[in-house]
């Protein structure tokens, strides 16, 4: 009995002191005598509670996630009804319209040249490195993309690649003064280099002083060994002056471009050449006033090479 009683007044006591040290630190609050101690049970026991939060907190997230499924999967129905609208309407309008047919006139082009070509789309004009007549387009070397590639669109040529990032591309336009590619009159197969001129047409440089060539003649690029920086068959544009050049070794004549260079949108770069030379088979039919006079010899691409 003596240990029972003694027990109870011991436990008493213990519960007087712990009420009373409850009291202090409370009214004591941050400058408690018992702020030391508390903060190092924090310290001791700080571990063990995110551990067992941790291990509290995978089932509390799959209670939620179960909770919520029903929300999520409301959610993605909405989204997925609303891209279908958006499709449809993008289906219907007239810019949708115009650029699938940018990117069939492409492909046409493409295939008749036999070139493999990665599709991309302008999303900067301007001067880039030093070039005042470049794009730069949403496909890089992520894409498979590379230097002195051959950029073309449903129309004919529009330039070549001259810089390289891993999502985008700088290109040059044919139209730039700096821009220089051989090129070849259709039917006769007399060839020259095609230099830019701005907004004005591309000036040609026959090789041939007495070369016959007369306004509506028609012209595609020649083409660089490896395909590089020009694959052969490109449409470049026709013949709307012959200047003048008697005695000379060269004749200089001006050619409109196919391609409108101020509304450029969707273009495709030849990743891969041609196995064989295209000659004039990507040209559209020519009218009886654009028949050429003579089918010149197949020959392979070579020099001159053209480009910077």
């Amino acid at each position: 009995m003596r240990d029972t009683r003694e027990s109870r007044l011991l436990l008493i006591l213990l519960v007087a002191v712990a009420f009373a040290l409850i009291t202090v630190d409370i009214k004591g609050g941050e400058s408690s005598p018992l702020g030391g101690a508390r903060r190092a049970a924090a310290g001791v026991l700080g571990p063990v509670e995110r551990g067992a939060a941790s291990a509290v907190d995978p089932v509390a997230d799959t209670v939620r996630s179960f909770r919520d499924a029903a929300t999520h999967s409301g959610r993605i129905d909405q989204l997925n009804r609303d891209n279908t609208e958006l499709r449809q309407k993008l289906a219907s309008s007239d810019a949708a319209a115009g650029r699938t047919k940018q990117l069939d006139d492409m492909l046409r082009t493409a295939g008749a040249g036999g070139y493999t070509v990665k599709a991309a789309q302008v999303i900067a004009i301007g001067a880039a490195q030093g070039f005042s007549w470049t794009i730069t387009i949403d496909a890089g070397s992520d894409d498979g993309l590379t230097r002195d590639m051959t950029v073309i669109n449903g129309q004919g040529l529009v330039g070549r690649v001259t810089t390289v990032a891993p999502t985008t591309s700088t290109v040059l336009l044919a139209s730039d003064p700096g821009f220089s590619a051989g090129a070849r009159l259709e039917g006769s197969g007399e060839i020259g280099f095609a230099s830019g001129q701005g907004t004005g047409p591309m000036r040609v440089e026959l090789l041939n002083g007495k070369a016959q060539v007369k306004a509506g003649d028609r012209l595609v690029t020649f083409g660089s060994q490896s395909g590089r920086p020009f694959v052969p068959g490109v449409p470049v544009g026709k013949v709307v002056e012959v200047e003048a050049t008697p005695g000379q070794l060269t004749k200089t004549i001006m050619v409109e471009p196919y391609v409108q260079f101020t509304r450029l949108d969707l273009i495709g770069v030849v990743v891969v050449p041609p196995r064989t030379d295209p000659r004039d088979a990507v040209l559209p039919p020519a009218t009886a006033a654009q028949a050429p006079a003579a089918q010149a010899p197949a020959v392979p691409p070579a020099s001159p090479t053209g480009g910077n």
